[in-house]
């Protein structure tokens, strides 16, 4: 395959993946950038610093961000444990439960996708794009 012919598969795949995350996401009154937030937060409790740079946003619009967020009960803030200064943000149940509901809408959304690949392929398509991943785009767990 053309490095041309893999941008395009990549492309193609994203903008189906993102209609699918965009009108699961609206459906419960969440962004792209909110679900990623859920997301983020189901395994990990990052600074609010880190949260902002993995996300490429500014302080005050992270804020913003977590704010709405914290008014539907779905996040909180807290001390970090290991300096009181910062602060951290976590998922609360609520915010967890929906983020569970979501995953599972979306993956049965993609279902007839990815069940056009036999088990074998998958497998290989998921090590495959997990190897694409930028590791240092990554937060502490």
């Amino acid at each position: 395959m053309t490095s041309d012919a893999l941008v395009d598969a990549l492309v193609r795949n994203t903008f189906e993946v993102v209609g699918v995350l965009t009108r699961i996401g609206a459906e419960h009154d969440l962004s792209l950038t909110q679900l990623r937030v859920l997301g983020i937060l189901r395994d990990r409790r990052p600074r609010m610093t880190e949260l902002a740079a993995f996300l490429g946003l500014d302080k005050s619009t992270l804020s913003g961000l977590i704010d709405r967020a914290e008014q539907r009960g779905l996040v909180a803030r807290g001390k970090n444990a290991q300096d009181r200064r910062v602060v951290d943000v976590f998922i609360t149940p609520a915010g967890l439960e929906l983020a569970e509901q979501v995953y599972d809408e979306v993956r049965r959304a993609l279902t007839p996708v990815t069940n056009r690949l036999d088990p074998q392929d998958g497998d290989q398509l998921a090590k495959l794009l997990h190897g694409l991943h930028s590791p240092g785009r990554d937060l502490a767990p």
